[in-house]
């Protein structure tokens, strides 16, 4: 073991050294254009038409590249942008031509669900600091999706993340055309400069038999960055402050019905009214404070369901509540998740202020909790925890900009009530060697005084302390990537309020893969392979697991892609060891515009955890979305997982379905029914313990809504679900909600 660690520890060293001979700087990058923002002191009426006279003076824009499938390619369509602002918006506008109207992908959608769609978006990075920015993407019919992304280690993309602006598009007989009106006050951007450069990028999203992918940048892969390519765009003079408050009260009602025991009858209960308010304070251009009081936190769309049967982890779950979205990305570190805030269940009063001033980034947020959990950690397992208390959570971070794209941050978080607490500090960052090399590294302490009720129900010690170190190097060119990475989380690490559902290991792995490139006219426009390495030990130094990884994919026509991979792991679960062997194909295709299709099949040799033996195990998930036309759209998605013993008898057998069908009466009111089914079959004789040998739960949700924006919106509802075991006959409903919800942003 101290070999391998020896000979992984050479291999990193080699490969920063190795990184440091190809040093390069920022003028290798390709010559950016700047382009002079035009200002007019003239609104335009969003409507997709493009009728004002003065849009002929806006700074015009040109798509002039093909990045997908094609690196700098030819477009196969003609795409004009126009961009002007007058002081308190970004005003822009898009001409997508198209040969053929009729193929045009779109249809009504609800926010952020236009992906499969032809859009067209802007990119800009408001600082202009290369390593962060926002994404504003709108479809032909004027459907939203708008991203906050950072380009710190690679592009990442954070979905959840909303702004209130205004969009709207017109099919027409040469293509379509598309406005957007964004208020500066929606954005974050340097303070006290008369003067600003932001970088940007107008893209297009052509979805035909391959998805072509238009720009104005012409990327080189050959550079990790994208920020760092962008256009210039300079002007912003002048433009107003964003000292903007924005008001939300939220009204919500609900009624709760439940059953003493099944089969029975309903007991009605008292309808339950809520009224609450979110502020946000623009403080300046760059700063903002978000303030709740008796918050809104209830999940208005029902998670998407994923089969628990034997795993050992929690599973995760996306954050989706308007105040903790806000400025979320402020508070990310490099490797590991220290703010998980679907932990904070119930909170009755919550503050948080972020912002960003030349090079330093600044997060701070405070809240209660009145349904506190926490996630309880092994190396075998995990599981979430109630408190059974009301605990006070705080969290805070500050980033300092290094270099081209490098960071360097301060994390810490705290969570405590009478008789527990928990505080982690933690120090990351991440180093750019050159254009394609990259090192991330975290390094945290946590100590955490437990409860008598995580002692007593739990076994923990009163005190706990630990620390997690993490390093990651990655090399990203055009053709290939390799990466190296360490993880060392010690047995008494513990991040309450965030998400490490592992502890009490050390792990280090190495990978990488290529890739070729073909034309767009090809059956295959792509191909490539994968393959990783990773071992892990227990902090006592007793072998945890060793697991070895391939697969090829190709991507084709009809957005077709196939992969094919092998894993083969070596895992030791309580002091026995077990040889699993994977195979697994996943396969995707768009056969006609309407449709989309995948399947994943998966046959393994993998643990029974509930027996500990080894099983032949096979899983399967197929899922079809079809968008019957610019209404209708249904969306089914199917788990099936099947275990067989030594023995070759089944020990259970499991299925999943989730059906979504939306209506969507036009751009802001929606009907939405959701169907959730899970059964799981139990051969009883195949167990060493009594189990039930049905288990099926079932839940459904019916929910209108109308939103004007992301704040601004109405929404009236009904859920329920129900179960069946053993001592059930048939599956009986156990709960149902009546629930209704209004809220509207005052924007002053």
């Amino acid at each position: 073991m101290q070999y391998l660690k020896i000979i992984t520890t050479h291999w990193l060293l080699a490969l920063v050294s190795f990184t440091f001979v190809f040093v390069t700087n920022s003028n290798a990058y390709a010559e950016q254009q700047h382009y002079s923002l035009t200002r007019i002191n003239k609104n335009i009426t969003v409507d997709g038409v493009m009728d004002e006279a003065h849009w002929q003076d806006a700074t015009y824009i040109a798509l002039q590249y093909q990045d997908e499938p094609n690196e700098k390619g030819v477009p196969p369509v003609k795409t004009d942008a126009y961009i002007y602002e007058d002081g308190t918006h970004l005003y822009v506008a898009f001409v997508a031509y198209d040969p053929d109207p009729s193929q045009i992908r779109a249809a009504l959608r609800d926010r952020d669900t236009l992906w499969q769609d032809d859009s067209v978006g802007l990119i800009i990075d408001t600082f202009n600091d290369e390593r962060s920015g926002y994404e504003f993407y709108v479809n032909p019919l004027g459907a939203q999706g708008d991203i906050r992304m950072t380009d710190t280690d690679g592009w990442q993309q954070d979905l959840s993340w909303n702004a209130i602006w205004d969009s709207a598009g017109q099919i027409t007989e040469q293509g379509y055309v598309v406005e957007m009106r964004i208020p500066f006050k929606a954005l974050r951007f340097a303070q006290n400069k008369q003067q600003l450069t932001w970088g940007f990028s107008v893209m297009r999203n052509y979805q035909r038999d391959v998805l072509y992918q238009l720009s104005s940048t012409g990327y080189d892969r050959d550079i990790k960055c994208s920020l760092c390519q962008f256009d210039k765009l300079v002007g912003f003079e002048n433009i107003a402050a964003s000292n903007n408050l924005q008001l939300t009260p939220t009204l919500t009602a609900l009624r709760n019905d439940s059953k003493t025991q099944l089969p029975g009858d309903w007991h009605n209960g008292d309808v339950d009214t809520e009224l609450g308010m979110d502020l946000r304070w623009g403080i300046s251009k760059d700063m903002v404070l978000n303030a709740t009081i008796n918050p809104d936190f209830s999940q208005v769309e029902t998670d998407s369901l994923a089969l628990d049967v034997n795993t050992t982890y929690s599973i995760y779950y996306a954050e989706k509540r308007p105040f903790f979205l806000d400025g979320a990305s402020y508070f990310k570190s490099s490797l590991f998740e220290l703010l998980y805030t679907r932990t904070i269940a119930q909170p009755t009063l919550g503050a948080k202020l972020t912002g960003k001033t030349g090079s330093h980034s600044y997060a701070l947020m405070l809240a209660d909790d009145d349904n506190s959990n926490i996630l309880l950690p092994s190396n075998q397992g995990s599981g979430f925890a109630n408190l059974n208390q009301t605990t006070k959570a705080a969290a805070g971070r500050y980033q300092y900009d290094i270099g081209q794209q490098g960071t360097i941050g301060v994390s810490t978080t705290h969570r405590e009530s009478d008789d527990y607490h928990n505080s982690v500090l933690s120090l990351d960052g991440s180093y750019w060697f050159n254009q394609s090399d990259t090192l991330s590294y975290q390094l945290a302490h946590a100590d955490s005084a437990n409860s008598a009720l995580l002692m007593e129900n739990y076994g923990l010690a009163a005190n706990q302390s630990g620390q997690a170190y993490a390093l990651k190097l990655t090399r990203d060119k055009r053709d290939y990537k390799l990466f190296a990475d360490y993880e060392n989380i010690g047995e008494d690490y513990r991040s309450d309020l965030g998400y490490q559902a592992k502890v009490d290991y050390e792990k280090v792995g190495l990978g990488g893969g290529q890739t070729w490139y073909r034309d767009e006219a090809d059956l295959i426009t792509s191909w490539s392979y994968e393959a990783d390495w990773h071992k892990s030990w227990a902090q006592s130094g007793e072998l945890l697991q060793q697991q070895y990884q391939g697969f090829l994919s190709f991507k084709g026509q009809k957005q077709s892609l196939l992969e094919v991979g092998l894993v083969h792991r070596y895992e030791n679960y309580n002091s026995q060891f077990y040889n699993q062997n994977i195979g697994f194909v996943f396969a995707a295709i768009k056969p006609t515009k309407d449709l989309r299709l995948s399947s994943y099949i998966e046959y393994a040799k993998r643990i029974d955890y509930s027996n500990e033996q080894l099983g032949d195990a096979i899983d399967t998930q197929t899922q079809a979305v079809w968008d019957i036309n610019d209404h209708w759209q249904v969306d089914v998605t199917h788990n099936y997982s099947q275990l067989d013993n030594p023995q070759g008898e089944r020990v259970f057998t499991a299925n999943l379905v989730d059906f979504r069908l939306y209506y969507k009466f036009n751009m802001r009111s929606m009907l939405k029914l959701i169907l959730q089914f899970e059964d799981i079959d139990r051969n009883e004789a195949a167990y060493y313990f009594q189990v039930s040998q049905i288990n099926k739960d079932y839940g459904s949700q019916l929910v209108y809504s109308y939103k004007i924006n992301a704040q601004t919106l109405f929404y009236l509802g009904y859920s329920d679900k129900g179960y069946q075991d053993d001592s059930l006959r048939s599956l009986e409903r156990e709960q149902r909600t009546f629930f209704t919800k209004l809220s509207y942003a005052w924007q002053l």
